[in-house]
């Protein structure tokens, strides 16, 4: 009894009490921290393996968010008449395993960084730190599930995900029954993505927000010397 309890507190409330947090927080912070609102660089402080590291660990994260996001969200009806849910998963298993690869190997990097240059601790906060720990974490527990995938080709398991996702997302209801079944690997991936979006207002992970869409379509500025 207990644990299903704790099963729907996780899979039936908390993504909502996370979602809030997120939406919520954010809207708070920029309303009331615009000067915290950035991504506090510390290039500066130390340039060395910084631009390899950070570009291998933030393609990693573009490509899973986006994964995540359309694979998770789509509805099977959708791609069923081009793909089988089989045959999605093996591209999901690939693209997925390689982004989450990068993120460890950039993220580590990083956190190495953060951790073991003087200079960069000493200008980080302690939520700075954590925060990039959960998110290497994160992608490791990705990874291994990348093997439990390798179990069970038959795309079940994906499709078992993303039906919680949609009645999350879509208000359907009856979400957490979808997770009674789920391998333990999934659930804590799952409840620490979870943990990752509620965490997100209060660390600089709300930089996400301000992606500078405006320079594409901006018009040229003449900078002429003086004199």
């Amino acid at each position: 009894m207990f644990i299903e309890y704790l099963q729907h507190l996780i899979y039936g409330y908390y993504p909502y009490l996370a979602g809030t947090v997120f939406l919520v927080g954010s809207l708070m912070r920029f309303d009331h921290g615009q000067y915290t609102w950035k991504t506090g660089s510390s290039q500066m402080l130390s340039s060395k393996n910084m631009r390899v590291a950070s570009n291998v660990f933030h393609i990693g994260i573009l490509v899973i968010f986006f994964g995540h996001l359309f694979g998770m969200l789509t509805p099977h009806w959708i791609y069923a008449p081009f793909i089988s849910a089989s045959a999605k998963q093996i591209i999901a298993i690939v693209i997925g395993g390689i982004a989450g690869v990068m993120v460890l190997i950039g993220g580590g990097m990083l956190l190495y960084r953060r951790l073991y240059n003087a200079r960069v601790k000493a200008s980080s906060s302690t939520m700075d730190t954590l925060i990039l720990g959960i998110l290497v974490l994160q992608a490791a527990l990705g990874v291994i599930t990348v093997f439990v995938s390798l179990g069970h080709l038959d795309g079940e398991m994906m499709l078992t995900l993303a039906s919680w996702a949609q009645s999350i997302v879509f208000f359907s209801g009856g979400a957490a029954d979808y997770m009674a079944d789920v391998s333990w690997i999934y659930k804590l991936h799952v409840f620490l993505g979870l943990t990752i979006i509620l965490l997100f207002p209060f660390t600089r992970l709300v930089h996400v927000w301000s992606v500078p869409f405006g320079y594409v379509t901006r018009r040229y500025q003449l900078v002429r010397k003086r004199g």
